[in-house]
């Protein structure tokens, strides 16, 4: 049994409570997973491009307040 198919049947076994538990956290721990991922490019230079966009987009008014 891999280490995966290992998590995946204590999983299946958890109570609804700790369940819900287990999604909260896992959620959070995406969540900043992304977040540092957004870091990481927005430090490194990747999103430069797309922030420019954005701001000639602000500028010619091809965007509405939400």
């Amino acid at each position: 049994m891999t280490k995966l198919e290992k998590i995946e049947q204590d999983i299946a076994s958890l109570q609804p409570d700790d369940l819900q538990k287990l999604a909260d956290w896992l959620a959070e721990y995406r969540a900043n997973l992304w977040d540092k991922r957004i870091e990481e490019d927005s430090k490194s230079g990747k999103l430069d491009q797309l922030f420019a966009e954005a701001e000639a987009d602000i500028a010619a008014g091809k965007v509405r307040p939400l």
